[in-house]
């Protein structure tokens, strides 16, 4: 199943900057956006595991902010990944708005 909100969030209309940068700018902001993914990983990891002992102490019903909070993160990863294999222009955040 498809979400509306979600998709328009990763393939939707976005701010395409100005000019492309260098390749060797991009490379930095590559290795730079590839530890970032790290460290999002072990983030979402941590947020996956609060969310299953939520989900046991309160009759199998997850926490919204957290689930959201999941959502956004997976946008976020989403669109550094397309960043990284150079299917978009646009950096994610901090570069640009978190949205």
């Amino acid at each position: 199943m498809r979400n509306e909100n979600i998709d328009g969030r990763i393939h939707g209309p976005q701010q395409e900057p100005g000019g492309k940068d260098s390749l060797f700018l991009r490379l930095v902001y590559m290795l730079l956006i590839y530890f970032m993914i790290g460290i999002a990983n072990t983030i979402l990891a941590v947020a996956t595991l609060v969310q299953i002992v939520i989900m046991l102490l309160n009759k199998h019903e997850p926490n919204p902010r957290l689930a959201d909070f999941g959502t956004d993160l997976g946008i976020w990863i989403a669109k550094a990944a397309r960043y990284q294999v150079a299917a978009s222009e646009v950096k994610p955040w901090p570069w640009t708005e978190l949205d």
